[in-house]
């Protein structure tokens, strides 16, 4: 009777997950619908519907804040966020420090016919390591075969 009541249970959680889910589609769906009706919509006309001023006159962090809480499309949202970056001196303001905070694709910079030490897959310290040096021939050995040669010679 056990294996029964388990069977029914978990049929009973399946279906009720599938109707969260159908659910969530359809709220996705209406606020899509709402998005895609606000997009289409000009910003001043929008702005003045919810009684709020232009982003970029916005003067204080609390007043982005609120504007962000609104039911605004999402260009607006960002427009206010940028001057929020702008308000804000520690964003606003580099302070020279940053590591990354240079433009490393300015062309400008670019120099011609550059040779680097480095090599893909080799590294760059192989230009810089002695060579082996080659083993020298004991004098022994030399001198047997100079005699050999003379030898032959004769």
């Amino acid at each position: 009777m056990t294996a029964n009541t388990g069977f029914w249970s978990r049929r009973k959680a399946a279906v009720a997950a599938e109707q969260q889910a159908e659910a969530a589609a359809r709220v996705e769906a209406e606020r899509q619908a709402h998005e895609q009706a606000l997009a289409e919509r000009p910003d001043a006309e929008l702005l003045a519907e919810a009684g709020m001023p232009e982003p970029e006159t916005l003067t204080t962090a609390e007043e982005v804040q609120e504007f962000l809480k609104t039911a605004l499309p999402q260009r607006l949202k960002a427009r206010a966020l940028r001057r929020l970056w702008r308000l804000n001196p520690v964003l606003a303001n580099l302070d020279g420090l940053v590591d990354y905070g240079e433009d490393y694709t300015d062309a400008t910079r670019v120099i011609e016919n550059m040779q680097t030490v480095y090599q893909v897959g080799k590294g760059m310290f192989d230009k810089f390591a002695e060579p082996d040096p080659e083993p020298e021939e004991e004098p022994l050995l030399a001198e047997a075969e100079a005699e050999t040669d003379e030898a032959a010679e004769a």
